[in-house]
């Protein structure tokens, strides 16, 4: 079987044994990346709903 890693305090926990500054970095690069193709189509649909609502609004008004 694999060896589980223990941590004996966070400061060990954070510091990943000497690989801190890669793993947390890598980590956050990985949530930012997710965090965008979460957000972005989201926000692109509220833009795209938004605009075709003005389209409509502007053709009905021209009838």
């Amino acid at each position: 079987m694999g060896h589980l890693m223990q941590f004996n305090t966070w400061v060990e926990f954070i510091d990943m044994g000497g690989h801190g500054l890669y793993v947390w970095l890598s980590f956050a690069i990985a949530v930012g990346v997710i965090s965008v193709n979460v957000v972005q189509p989201w926000l692109n649909q509220k833009k795209l709903i938004g605009s075709l609502q003005r389209k409509f609004q502007r053709e009905g008004s021209l009838k």
